[in-house]
């Protein structure tokens, strides 16, 4: 079965592309060949479904409307060569007449001039009449309206581009039939229209004075009807390649010079993006991909013959650009981690297998403010605190703390002893100023509290916790966890806090440094407690004592090492012995 080239509304076109393979197996509709002239870029859909068994064309050649493209081998392919023969004989007998009875409406106009001339030279009726004009011949079904160019009120010419008018299979500038001014507009941006529909009101601005004498109109309309089909096709595609360059290759090279020059944020909008398709050399359906993808396709670099650029290379694009923007968060802030770019790993036997996973978001947003704990001098005290009588009164208090939904853990003792510590050493409790000459003291104990998700850590705040009793705190640190496991945090619950805790409960470890959290100046870690040989001098013996470690990571250019061994020893301290806070 023969693919002929269809009806391309100019004599010649260019091969382009060739999409198909000798052996591939195709459907009906399927685009097989792109080709290309000044007045029209179109991608040739298959007409039947089959196995490609012969390409007729190469790139670079020139095909007319008929010209056999590919042979198709399908499942209706059951008559043998001589039936073929016989076929083709036909076919051509069949071209042949269709050729002659083609030539006769020709003749029939030429035989009416007379009379269409006189018509002509009458004064037209229809000056400054609203008149509505249907689209012509798209050469698909139905098409989607990409942009209209004009707006009511608008004075157009006549062939003037009014409409632009996309498929997957071709790209039209609707040109104006009259001149005139536009009245009404009968579609929108992203309407599907077909052929024959209304799709604009032009009030015609011709007037008798237009009108040539009948002598002179004579000739005029008897080439006109000649060549009225021609013109109306080449009308429906003039144009056509106006989004695209010719194929020097040249012309889209400076386009992306120019573009590259002026960098793209954010995804373009439709509008943005038709406005640059006029400086690319792609296809129609390439165009269209583009525009649904939000890509500035002047930004993409094209990988087929003379630069023009396929579908393939919008992905690749994209996909770039979204590798890109993985590191985005880090790089777009003022804060960088300074660390040179990882080495190639693709090298197995050097590096092994490796696999790459996707950060969670939040560990993606939390990686801009982490990068600013390299630019803090900072330090790490490390003491124990023995709880071992504290202990003791929060397992007097939890049976009835559970029972009225609260759930009481050393952390609320953590958090009112450290803030009462805060409000005796407020220093730590503060901020230095961007000139580095003034610390900002807090007059409030903001505490955050990190809690651990299964997307990572979040540090909710407790504010006002200097005012708060121990219960109250309790139940705070129970809804704020709550929500951050629940993923309900707002922001006003995640702002405002001026010293941390970050504790590790029951996961093990003796210690460990913990970030400070800039704009902060400290951060406590607590590790787990464990029971250990205590020595007691007054009865000069080891006796076990439930021992917390205590981490206290600190700015060194607010705090000195001495102030931070004294803070650390003092909330120890207080966890000794809770009561110290009452006096």
């Amino acid at each position: 079965m023969d693919i002929k080239a269809p009806d391309l509304g100019v004599d010649s076109a260019e091969v382009s592309e060739i999409m198909v393979e000798v052996g591939d197996v195709i459907a009906k509709d399927d685009n097989i060949i792109l080709l290309e002239s000044d007045k029209a870029s179109v991608e040739v859909p298959s007409s039947a479904a089959g196995k490609v068994t012969k390409i007729s064309v190469a790139i670079g050649d020139q095909v007319s409307e008929g010209m056999v493209l590919i042979e198709l081998e399908s499942e209706a392919d059951s008559a043998e060569d001589n039936s073929d023969s016989a076929a083709d004989d036909n076919q051509k007998a069949n071209d042949t007449k269709s050729e002659s009875e083609e030539s006769t409406p020709v003749a029939t106009e030429s035989a009416a001039e007379p009379s269409t001339s006189e018509a002509a030279a009458k004064p037209t009726s229809n000056a400054g009449k609203a008149t509505t004009h249907a689209l012509p011949d798209l050469g698909v079904d139905e098409a989607q309206v990409s942009e209209i160019m004009v707006s009511v009120g608008d004075i157009v010419s006549a062939e003037q581009s009014i409409l632009l008018i996309e498929s997957d299979k071709a790209s039209v500038e609707v040109p104006a039939p009259v001149a005139g001014k536009i009245e009404k507009i009968l579609v929108q941006t992203g309407d599907m229209v077909a052929n024959g529909q209304d799709f604009i009101v032009i009030v015609s601005n011709h007037t008798a004075a237009d009108t040539p004498d009948s002598q002179d109109s004579a000739p005029a309309k008897s080439d006109n009807n000649v060549s009225k089909d021609s013109v109306s096709k080449d009308r429906a595609n003039k144009d056509m390649s106006a989004a695209e360059q010719q194929t020097t290759g040249e012309p889209n090279q400076a386009a992306k010079t120019e573009t590259n020059a002026s960098k793209s944020n954010g995804k373009l909008t439709e509008a943005q993006v038709n406005e640059k398709l006029v400086d690319v050399y792609a296809g129609p359906a390439v165009r269209k991909l583009a525009r649904q993808l939000g890509v500035d396709i002047t930004q993409v670099n094209g990988s087929a013959l003379n630069d023009r650029i396929l579908k393939e290379d919008l992905f690749a694009h994209v996909k770039k650009s979204l590798t890109t923007q993985k590191a985005a968060p880090a790089s777009s802030s003022s804060i960088s981690s300074g660390l040179p770019k990882l080495p190639d790993m693709s090298n197995v036997e050097i590096w092994g297998e490796t696999e790459t996973q996707d950060l969670s978001r939040l560990q993606k947003v939390s990686i801009p403010q982490l990068n600013y704990n390299t630019y803090l001098p900072q330090v790490t005290q490390f003491d124990l605190s023995d709880i071992t009588e504290t202990e003791k009164l929060r397992g007097e208090l939890k049976g009835d703390m559970k029972a009225q939904g609260i759930g009481l853990t050393i952390l609320a003792f953590i958090v009112k002893a450290t803030a009462y510590a805060l409000t005796q050493h407020p220093r730590f409790n503060s901020h230095l100023s961007d000139d580095n000459t003034q610390v900002i003291l807090r007059k409030s104990v903001n505490m955050g509290i990190a809690v651990a998700t299964d997307d990572g850590l979040v540090v909710p705040v407790i504010k006002n916790a200097q005012d708060k009793g121990i219960k109250q705190i309790a139940i705070e640190i129970g809804e704020l966890a709550g929500k951050a496991r629940d993923k309900k945090l707002t922001t006003k619950d995640m702002q405002g806090a001026s010293f941390t805790i970050s504790s590790q409960g029951i996961l093990g470890g003796t210690a460990f440094t913990p970030l400070v959290n800039w704009p902060q100046v400290g951060i406590l870690g607590a590790s787990e407690a464990t029971m250990q040989p205590v020595w007691n001098a007054a009865k000069q013996t080891f006796e076990p004592r439930l021992m917390l470690p205590l981490s206290l990571s600190y700015d060194h250019r607010v705090i000195n090492g001495a102030d931070a061994a004294v803070f650390t020893r003092y909330i120890a301290t207080l966890l000794a012995d809770p009561r110290r806070i009452l006096l």
